[in-house]
């Protein structure tokens, strides 16, 4: 039998041919109809226990060296290797050591796992690994590390976003990972949760838009192919908006706000082919992400036809029964989540939910069509991204991995990302004759510029970082000359150290470069009680302001930490959020103009702790002696040049419906160097039956213009464009007026 069963696996194996996931719709009828007639086949020769391991994913480190599997340098435990996978079934498997691992460790890693379940396993189904990439095959050796979502989503240009999907897919699939925990599409609307720099914004258009992009460029037409891989949907959903700003707490957000601000992302992506979504590790409203039926069955699954499957967060299912409280039993948490809609578990330390899944199934508790449900969506990913024919690693790959024009396009990216938020009489871009002194927490570190998922899970290992890469103080160096350079720290992150010492080298500088932001952090480890920037950073400015001479402030953070303090003391600011590995780079030459900046924020960077308004505010946040009134409002962004909007032009006074409105504008450059602006197009519905946001951002695009060009840009609006969720909880669109803003210009229309 086993030899029958191996050989039908072999024949059909043999036979799939490639799978495209169509980034412009969910996976092809007809190709889910042939893979699906080899799932029938093989999951008629499975066993339960078969099945419920494919269900199962654990850590790499359940089945490395050492104790607790952690052991350096890292090697595979073919004995716990072969438990794993001969004796729970296990269909996947997660993660990295300690820290990364080189592309032949990789490889190594891939093909012992692979080894076991294609030549020693009973039916010879493919591990399935997935590692979270998040900027970059962050956990592999050399790896071209982009800027984080942050500030990719400050470019507000999908093109880059979907180049940086592309080359991340290579490199990850290099690795011999064809699985990655990325994009994360949940909203940036709580400037405290230490994960916002995972997002791309506080905005619906800007985050779908570039959020697609990217998972665009990582699926590419086919996610079989050796340079391609399956993306996973972060956190469905609802996760980024803790009420009390702290990771995994929380969250209030009633059906109607849900579908307005936090599923349309992920509903765009589910029907552009996403394969896998992870679950929220928080709650909404009193029910917890991995036990919320409602958003992972009656939503994700029925109502938009998921065909892919729902994979947990770290030890979440435990956490039902441990934290959450909503399971008097560990065995009730598994079956709470898996008849909510959990189709893999990231249990990820240990076998207990192979055990207790198997126990359900066999006590009756949850029915054998459950299982088969999960496994199928399983085992379709496994054939989509091409397991079944090509499990192993593709040695050839290595050799253009991190290719230098991925380098160069890495720091294009990263220059693109910068946002100038202040320019006071001109200040900036310096002169490359002038001195300079340097200091800050910010100015001498790689990590900074990284943050999290960089090398280590918390990326804050700075001995691990390429010696190679330049800090912001050794760019600036190698920009204009060590000589014309002064360093003094001045403080650390949280405490003043030299300040006397930088306010004495002040007096021989022409102007002051002060780096400041945040240390590496990620998860919850980079929970914060207060938004403000820490007291010994603005200090430290205050100290050197008294100096009287000029100082630029180059911002390196996760989120809009809060500077109002010392925002009149400095005549030019620079925010870099993460700007990855030549993020350095990328900063001097905005400071000394190589490059103009061109970012724009994604997200409204404010002014004081407690006063966190969002750019789409409801008429009754600016009134009544309430204000929209942030340091530096969404979409901000200065330049070297200056752009002049005029002729805003709708091309009907109405809209039936039917057809589009088609909006124009031209803009021009009025300065002396070339530049790139991002004509923003807002849309404000004057009346409707909820309450209207002031306004609404529908459409964007990134132009270059040289020095007195001018180019006219068209959008074009559709009903669709005007929708919003009704009381009833349905989109719907209301026929009435709306107003069309690009810069300061705008116009009237009515919709019928």
């Amino acid at each position: 039998m086993r030899l029958y069963v191996k050989n039908v696996i072999a024949l059909f194996a043999m036979a799939a041919i490639a799978v495209a996931a169509a980034p412009s719709g969910s996976f092809p009828a007809k190709r889910l109809k042939e893979v699906d007639a080899r799932i029938d086949t093989l999951l008629k020769a499975m066993t339960l226990e078969e099945k419920i391991g494919q269900m199962t994913q654990v850590t790499i480190d359940v089945v490395s060296k050492g104790a607790d599997g952690r052991d350096e340098p890292h090697a595979v435990d073919t004995a716990k290797l072969r438990d794993a996978i001969l004796r729970y079934h296990v269909g996947s498997i997660l993660n990295v050591g300690p820290s990364f691992y080189s592309v032949a460790h990789w490889h190594e890693v891939i093909s012992a796992i692979q080894d076991v379940a294609l030549k020693e396993s009973r039916l010879s189904i493919p591990i399935l690994y997935g590692i979270d990439a998040v900027h970059g095959a962050n956990y592999t050796e050399g790896a071209t590390l982009f800027p984080q979502s942050i500030a990719l989503a400050a470019t507000w240009d999908p093109g880059i976003l979907r180049r940086v999907g592309e080359i991340t897919a290579f490199e990850v699939r290099a690795s011999g990972i064809p699985w990655n925990f990325h994009p994360v599409l949940d909203l940036g609307r709580q400037p405290l949760w230490p994960r916002l720099w995972e997002t791309y914004g506080e905005d619906v258009t800007l985050a779908k838009t570039l959020g697609l992009a990217y998972m665009d460029g990582l699926m590419g037409q086919d996610m079989s192919a050796r340079e391609h891989l399956a993306p996973c949907l972060k956190h469905y959903a609802g996760y980024s908006m803790p009420l009390s700003g702290k990771d995994r707490t929380p969250a209030w957000i009633d059906e109607r706000m849900m579908r307005e601000y936090s599923l349309p992302t992920f509903e765009a992506a589910v029907r552009a082919g996403a394969p896998t979504v992870m679950v929220n590790s928080g709650e909404i409203n009193g029910i917890p992400g991995h036990a919320n039926y409602h958003l992972l069955t009656e939503i994700l699954k029925q109502e938009w036809e998921f065909d892919g499957f729902v994979v947990s967060d770290w030890e979440d299912i435990k956490r039902l029964h441990t934290r959450d409280r909503v399971a008097d039993s560990q065995e009730e948490a598994v079956r709470l989540a898996v008849m909510a809609g959990v189709d893999m578990s990231m249990v990820p330390n240990d076998f207990s939910f192979y055990t207790l899944l198997l126990d359900l199934v066999n006590n009756g508790k949850i029915p054998h069509s459950r299982i088969d449900d999960a496994v199928r969506r399983i085992l379709r990913v496994k054939f989509l991204v091409g397991l079944f024919d090509n499990p192993y690693p593709d040695q050839s790959m290595a050799a253009t991995f991190a290719s230098p024009e991925w380098t160069v396009f890495n720091r294009k990216t990263a220059q693109e990302s910068m946002t100038l938020l202040k320019n006071e009489r001109g200040i900036l871009p310096l002169d490359k004759d002038v001195r300079v002194l340097v200091t800050g927490p910010t100015a001498n570190l790689l990590h900074v510029l990284n943050s999290g998922w960089t090398i280590t899970w918390q990326g804050d290992n700075e001995s691990l970082y390429p010696k190679n890469k330049p800090t912001i103080l050794r760019a600036i160096q190698a920009k204009i000359g060590e000589g014309r350079v002064t360093y003094v720290a001045g403080s650390t992150f949280d405490a003043l150290t030299d300040v006397d010492r930088a306010v004495r080298e002040a007096a021989g500088a022409d102007v002051i470069i002060a780096c400041l932001g945040e240390k590496a952090y990620c998860e919850t480890p980079g929970n914060v009680n207060d938004l403000t920037l820490e007291k010994a950073q603005l200090d430290l400015v205050d100290e050197l302001s008294k100096t009287g001479k000029p100082i630029v402030l180059v911002l390196v953070e996760g989120r809009p930490r809060i500077i109002h303090r010392i925002v009149d003391r400095v005549q030019g600011i620079v925010l870099g959020f993460l700007p990855g590995m030549e993020g350095g780079s990328a900063i001097a030459d905005v400071l000394f103009g190589d490059v103009n900046p061109s970012g724009k924020l994604p997200v409204s960077y404010p002014k004081y702790p407690n006063s966190l308004t969002l750019y789409d505010c409801k008429p009754a946040e600016v009134a009544d002696g309430n204000t929209y009134d942030p340091e530096f409002r969404f979409g901000y962004g200065l330049s070297y040049t200056m752009f002049a909007y005029s002729d805003l032009v709708l091309d009907r006074p109405i809209l039936d419906g039917k057809d589009s409105l088609v909006v124009s504008v031209t803009v021009g450059n009025t300065g002396q160097v070339p530049g790139k602006e991002v004509v923003q197009l807002y849309v404000t519905d004057l009346y409707r039956s909820v309450t209207p946001p002031i306004r609404e951002l529908k459409a964007f695009r990134k132009i270059d213009l040289q020095p007195g060009e001018r180019k006219t840009v068209t959008f074009a609006l559709r009903e669709a464009d005007l929708t919003f969720i009704g009381r009833e909880y349905k989109r719907i669109a209301e026929k009435g007026k709306f107003r069309v803003t690009i810069d300061r210009l705008s116009q009237e229309f009515e919709l019928r």
